[in-house]
């Protein structure tokens, strides 16, 4: 029998964020330079990451903890890039 923990949940939570952002990706609804993108999965991967401190597996946080740090490398660049943008194009 299956238990599903609330945490389990926060982890399922993760997993969906980060395949709708690939699934946004992939029918051009979303560009992988958007704020979006970038902030679907970093958010999923740390929620993730959160589930994993309830049942730790070394690969699986791993591999999350890489995919926050992608992503945080995603919405720096993407700030940096509006900030170098004069006030009439940030809109």
């Amino acid at each position: 029998m299956l238990i599903l923990h609330w945490h389990d949940i926060v982890g399922f939570c993760g997993i969906a964020m980060i395949l709708v952002a690939y699934l946004l990706l992939q029918i051009d609804f979303i560009r992988s330079d958007s704020l979006v993108y970038s902030l679907l999965n970093g958010l999923g991967a740390s929620c993730v990451i959160f589930s994993l401190f309830f049942d730790f597996n070394l690969s699986a946080f791993l591999m999350e903890v890489f995919w926050v740090i992608i992503s945080l490398i995603g919405i720096v660049r993407y700030v940096t890039r509006k900030r170098q943008l004069g006030p009439e194009l940030r809109k």
